[in-house]
């Protein structure tokens, strides 16, 4: 059997055909793929940005031809290309693994010392969404003191958009992650040119990967979508064999979101769809066309909450922010230990005042909010967890070049983590002379198993209450403890921050 795998031609469509014919040979050792590759319209036009283009689909029209025609059997185009209203006669039927979802910031190392004396930054980019989710977040991600962050067009593919970064008047870049990733991992001496190039590049910028919760991905970012025509049913049993259940759910689920604003690659709108243990989380930002602020952080749960609601006076902290339980105490650290070491900061004051990171080193904290402390400090910060705990792999090793093994800033008696990073204490927790009366309370938010613990100590009977936290291994710790002393009476729920908490559980 032949089959036929279109798609653009570019170094990425080829690399992302390429996988998807490797998958169906290795499924069906007998099959032979033929690969047939041409530019797009998108291609073509150069000069607009897509938002100003004419149509819907102009990276993936001319190929949806190809399909009607017979001169292809199948597509292979990145899914977020594709219109969000399905065609008559052709369907997308499968899917590979999902690449990273993020975008990634590169900024030009020798535009660092312009950016803070001007205190304005240009960034190439063709994204409406990019633009309005990015503006603000960047000037209070970025370690400058920014007054301007200005946006301007930019098009072609990877290593063109690359090259326009260091041969016209810009400072950044915002990609798709999953762009430069696959370039990157691609195998065969083929690619071997354009990864050289790539790599030079990257090594003349300092990167960031963008936190979701901010900047929600475009639709369907990082899957593959592998389109036929509705009537060849004898492709369907092969290509369900190598389907990913998992990406098609979520980025279908993403667009199905977008469409109900009207869909299009002109909109400013992100969303993207995170399958986790305890439940999906929905990221929606953005502007719709008629001018509503979509800003939502939701998590729908695997199983349902078997809580039942309560008053404010049975929960405990009532506010959130500040730790009611513990002072913190600065420790000596050899600064020697911190400067051969990619750092992973559980909390801003976990990096030592008295210490700057090398600009070679990499910078990995907890979520947002440790972010922006430390781009205050003027620190390059790399990326976050998102506040999803540190099990959210950073996945940067392939940007890197390298295995990066993570050193851990935290407290002096912190527990050993089970993804194996190693910890450093930097700072111990002291416990305050004067603790909250917990006696009454039977609904808890923990932002620390070190909190749950103390208090457990001084309550144990608070043990068979309702307990709550962030994801990661907090939740980890509780949960276990409950299981081995609760005797199955308290119960502890993943939540994504306490607001969401108090919404969920107040009457």
């Amino acid at each position: 059997m032949v089959i036929r795998i279109a798609s653009r031609k570019s170094d990425l469509a080829r690399i992302q055909a390429y996988a998807v014919g490797k998958v169906l040979e290795q499924f069906q050792p007998s099959l032979k793929v033929q690969h047939h590759f041409r530019e797009s319209l998108g291609d073509i036009n150069l000069h607009d940005p897509l938002w100003k283009m004419p149509t819907q689909g102009v990276f993936t029209e001319d190929f949806y031809r190809d399909l009607a025609d017979d001169k292809a059997d199948m597509v292979v185009h990145s899914w977020k290309d594709l219109p969000v209203i399905e065609r008559p006669d052709t369907e997308v039927y499968a899917t590979l693994p999902r690449a990273d979802l993020r975008d990634i910031l590169l900024v030009k190392k020798k535009s660092i010392s312009a950016i803070r004396s001007s205190g304005q930054i240009k960034i190439f980019s063709s994204s409406p969404r990019r633009e309005y989710n990015l503006r603000p977040l960047l000037q209070e991600i970025l370690p400058f003191k920014l007054e301007s962050v200005s946006f301007t067009s930019v098009r072609g593919n990877v290593p063109t958009r690359l090259q326009k970064l260091f041969s016209e008047e810009a400072d950044g870049l915002v990609l798709a992650k999953a762009a430069l990733d696959r370039i990157l991992e691609a195998p065969g001496g083929e690619f071997v040119p354009v990864k050289e190039q790539i790599r030079k590049l990257l090594g003349e910028t300092f990167w960031m990967v963008l936190p979701l919760s901010q900047n929600p991905a475009a639709a369907a970012q990082g899957a593959l979508a592998i389109e036929i025509c509705r009537s060849r049913d004898d492709l369907r049993e092969l290509l369900d064999r190598v389907c990913c259940a998992s990406t098609w759910r979520s980025a279908q689920e993403e667009r199905k979101i977008l469409s109900g604003y009207g869909g299009g690659c002109h909109q400013k709108i992100g969303v993207s769809v995170l399958k986790r243990s305890f439940g999906q989380i929905i990221y929606l930002k953005g502007l719709t066309d008629r001018g509503e602020t979509l800003d939502r952080c939701q998590l729908v749960r695997a199983k349902a909450m078997t809580w039942p609601k309560t008053t404010i006076d049975k929960i405990f902290p009532a506010k959130p922010g500040g730790d009611l339980f513990f002072e913190r105490e600065n420790v000596t650290v050899d600064k020697s230990l911190l400067a051969n070491r990619d750092l992973w900061v559980a909390r801003a004051d976990a990096l030592p005042d008295e210490y700057a990171p090398l600009p070679s080193q990499r910078i990995w904290c907890s979520g947002v909010s440790t972010w922006k402390k430390l781009a205050l400090r003027g620190i390059w910060v790399n990326g976050c967890a998102d506040s999803l705990g540190e099990r959210e792999e950073p996945s940067v090793d392939t940007l890197v070049g390298a295995k990066i093994n993570w050193l851990k800033l935290t407290h002096e008696a912190g527990v050993g983590t089970k993804n194996g990073l190693d910890t450093l204490g930097t700072y111990r927790l002291r416990p305050k002379n004067s603790l909250p009366d917990l006696m009454d309370k039977s609904y808890f938010y923990w932002t620390s198993f070190s909190q749950f613990r103390l208090a457990t100590e001084r309550w144990p009977e608070i043990e068979k209450g309702f307990h709550a936290c962030g994801p990661g291994h907090t939740y980890d710790l509780i949960s276990s403890r409950i299981g081995e002393r609760g005797g199955g009476e308290g119960k502890v729920e993943v939540f994504l921050s306490h607001t969401d908490w108090l919404k969920e559980v107040l009457l």
